[in-house]
């Protein structure tokens, strides 16, 4: 159980309410050992009337007494087995609350090279299924061992006292269920981590499917894709009936030695009797103690099934938690951001693919300047962004921001100071409206509108049947490609970030449409630091500075008009794009 060890920090958070819970249990189990024996007394009270011992009238009063005192201990039994469950499962479901959000937060931190070498059904498995095992043993695990400690404490303690030599017999066959119960563990907790990853391994190709069903039916392979999903499914069935077969054998030998104990005790006990050691009562109460320690024993075996269900999915669990972020942050007090960032002799490899991104690249932009990037695809354009918001860091030379390495500052300011609006555009499952106030959530619905129309995409919207209120789908399929785009934009521009960060944003939108942002976006970054990566000439000529990236490296720069003015990829590039332009 090395692994469950990291819940104990929120059994301590939890203790009290835990310690009134097993106080609770062991007083309705107190209460539930009242009923044999008042039975066992009601019948040796019968003994008694039947050998002329007692009157027909004290036995009625006798068993009126113990009838009142069985259903008196069954009510208060009920009552606190009732608050036992709102005590202890109330507790673990505070602990998968907590459990999730270490999880999540814990998701948030890590770097974005993470998310590139694990798959997103994956991370959904572990945060979902993975922590409903471990709940499982926080709450109905504890809840019954607790139960099941104090009934073989306090039930056997009585046997022990009433009668030592058949309490001896009763109980004989428990030690060979122990023995069996931790074989069969060993065999659930390597099959259970299998389950699990299979599980995963399901998530992630129903996730990957449902995200991609547009590709699936573009290319008709729905077939195919059924076939895939049949594959897993079948091997997911044949791993889960493997640890059936084990977890079936525990409550057919349980049955099996709880019946040898009913035998023990009828035999043995019966034996007793005769030789006038026991009464028939004590034999009735062993017999009803047995069996109400069958329940108990059958729970060993589950609570041992989901302790080792929730030891495998920890371990899972705990895997991912023990992943450190890359990127850390080193400052504990907040900086102020003006937007000056200077890059010197940068080179950054892609660990997962060992490319190299930059090479040697230098330059200079601040606040009120715009700097375009042009380039070929792969040639680095989007690298150079995600190093200033320190999604990754540079590998050598320097990357300086206001005169300071951006190590050193505070990363959440750093990144509250940009606005990045990526290639991919990506939106979530939300209204429009939401969409941009992702940006700045406190923003005013004029404010909304505003960047909307700076974005040239409000009067899209309204063209809705619900406007700003209409709910996207997943990853904004409801939108066209521009208009995803364009609603990006709105969302960082509504942001009113220092450094405004633009991925080639403009690639699905029309050229009036360009020149229309590109002209509302002069006016809005007069004060910031703007840096647009784009294939099109068209939205880098009124750029400040203009860089030209080749494999990596710097093959040109200077203005719009310098650079048509001089031999090279961009003056290429400008010419074809007119003559397109033209055609």
């Amino acid at each position: 159980m090395k692994e469950l060890r990291f819940l104990n920090k929120f059994f301590l958070k939890y203790k009290w309410r835990l310690l009134l819970g097993l106080i609770i249990t062991a007083i309705a189990t107190m209460f539930r050992i009242v009923v044999p024996a008042k039975i066992g007394d009601s019948m040796d009270a019968v003994q008694k009337q039947f050998n002329g011992e007692i009157t027909r009238e004290a036995l009625k009063a006798e068993l009126l007494e113990n009838i009142l005192l069985i259903l008196g201990a069954a009510l208060l039994s009920a009552f606190f087995t009732f608050l036992m469950r709102q005590t202890i499962i109330v507790v673990s479901r505070y602990i998968e609350f907590d459990l999730k959000n270490v999880v999540f937060q814990h998701y948030e931190r890590l770097s974005l090279s993470f998310y590139k070498k694990n798959r997103t059904g994956d991370l959904m498995s572990r945060i979902s299924e993975d922590v409903s095992k471990v709940r499982m043993y926080a709450g109905p695990a504890l809840m019954y061992s607790t139960t099941t400690v104090t009934l073989f404490i306090v039930a056997i303690s009585y046997m022990v006292y009433t009668a030592p030599l058949l309490t001896l017999y009763a109980v004989a066959p428990l030690p060979i269920l122990s023995i069996s119960i931790y074989k069969l563990s060993i065999a659930i907790h390597k099959r259970s981590t299998v389950v699990q990853q299979y599980l995963s391994r399901l998530t992630t190709f129903t996730q990957e499917s449902f995200s991609g069903i547009s590709v699936i039916k573009a290319y008709g392979i729905e077939g195919r894709t059924n076939l895939d999903f049949e594959a897993l499914a079948e091997g997911s069935k044949d791993k889960n009936i493997d640890l059936t077969k084990v977890q079936a054998l525990f409550f057919p030998l349980m049955i099996l030695l709880i019946g040898l104990s009913n035998l023990l005790v009828i035999y043995v006990g019966g034996n007793q009797f005769i030789a006038g050691k026991i009464d028939f009562g004590t034999i009735v109460e062993f017999l009803i103690y047995v069996n109400m320690l069958t329940w108990p024993v059958a729970i060993v075996g589950w609570v041992s099934s989901m302790v080792q269900q929730a030891e495998a999915s920890q371990k899972r669990i705990n895997e991912f938690l023990e992943v450190q972020p890359e990127i850390i942050n080193t400052a504990t007090e907040s900086t102020s951001i003006r937007g000056h960032i200077a890059f010197s002799n940068v080179n950054f490899t892609y660990q997962d693919t060992n490319i190299q991104a930059l090479k040697n690249v230098s330059f200079t932009v601040g606040p009120g300047e715009t700097l375009a990037i042009i380039g070929n695809t792969g040639s680095g354009k989007s690298t150079i962004l995600e190093l200033i918001a320190r999604l990754y860091d540079v590998e050598t030379g320097s990357y300086m921001m206001d005169g300071s390495a951006a190590r050193d500052l505070n990363l959440e300011d750093l990144r509250d100071s940009i606005g990045y609006v990526p290639q991919d555009a990506f939106l979530f499952s939300d209204t429009i409206r939401n969409n941009i106030l992702f940006g700045r959530k406190e923003a005013t619905e004029e404010e909304v509108i505003q960047a909307a129309k700076d974005a040239a995409v409000h009067a899209n919207i309204i063209g809705f049947n619900k406007g700003y209120d209409t709910i996207l789908g997943e990853r904004g399929i409801t939108l066209s490609g521009g208009q995803k785009q364009r609603v990006s934009i709105a969302r960082a521009i509504i942001k009113d970030p220092k450094i405004l960060l633009l991925d080639d944003c403009l690639s699905a939108v029309d050229t009036e449409t360009e020149e229309e942002i590109l002209k509302n976006l002069e006016r809005i970054t007069k004060d910031k630091t703007t840096i647009i990566v784009s294939h099109r000439v068209s939205s880098a000529k009124n750029a400040t500075k203009i860089i030209v990236l080749e494999n990596g490296e710097i093959i040109q720069q200077g203005t719009h008009t310098e650079l048509i003015n001089r031999k090279g990829y961009y003056k290429e590039l400008y010419n074809k794009q007119l003559q397109e332009k033209e055609i």
